[in-house]
């Protein structure tokens, strides 16, 4: 019987990913990270400059909802429900498959106070504009957040490593342990087909468990 082609064994492997602690803000990054982009939009409404309040709803965004860069860069207005505690996005992610994210209700002021902010500066907020803009009104492609989120991160002191899907990584696992790992409800956030590919977060939330044990009884 033949062996299996080393190439073939190459692919097999490259196809299975992990997440790792280093993949995932820590809590002190995120607050960094909010800090900065809070005092960037405060500074952008006293000197009536947009991208820095735009680019602060852009890293509450991947924080608060955890969507893919492309899903992100694809939002329009006709997509977020704001509607008390039912507030949610509807998204359409891979394959074209819609899904609907439900967000909390500190987040949904986010998302109001946003708009105001749009308004004030004479966006369209109608149906068919896009949730995050840049300064002509048009849609932001998915390299240039990308391209934002390392400008902000630096700035912000963080690692040099991270990435703006990371933040989706982040929500990921500071859901899990907000709600003592339901991955069901996770899966569906995320629109993962398989229940499978959600629990790869389960690295990164036992690592925390190994953590407590060390102050068992301290």
């Amino acid at each position: 019987m033949k062996s299996e082609p080393v190439v073939g064994k190459r692919k097999m492997r490259n196809s299975a990913w992990t997440i790792d602690e280093s993949k995932c803000l820590t809590f002190d990054e995120v607050k960094r990270l909010r800090d900065f982009c809070e005092s960037g939009r405060i500074t952008g409404l006293q000197s009536g400059k947009f991208t820095p309040i735009r680019n602060w709803f852009m890293i509450e965004l991947g924080l608060n909802a955890g969507l893919r860069v492309q899903e992100i860069a694809s939002l329009k207005h006709s997509n977020l429900l704001l509607d008390g505690d039912r507030s949610s996005l509807l998204v359409v992610g891979k394959r074209n498959k819609k899904r609907s994210i439900w967000i909390n209700s500190e987040f949904k002021k986010t998302c109001e106070a946003y708009l105001e902010y749009k308004k004030s500066f004479g966006y369209q907020t109608h149906d068919d504009a896009y949730l995050l803009n840049n300064l002509k009104g048009e849609a932001i492609s998915k390299r240039a957040l990308q391209k934002f989120f390392k400008s902000i991160a630096k700035r912000a002191g963080l690692p040099t490593h991270y990435h703006i899907h990371n933040l989706r990584h982040t929500y990921s696992t500071f859901f899990l342990k907000a709600s003592q790992n339901n991955y069901r409800f996770l899966q569906d956030q995320l629109g993962h087909s398989s229940i499978t590919t959600t629990q790869v977060y389960a690295a990164v939330v036992e690592s925390e468990g190994r953590k407590a044990l060390e102050k068992l009884y301290r």
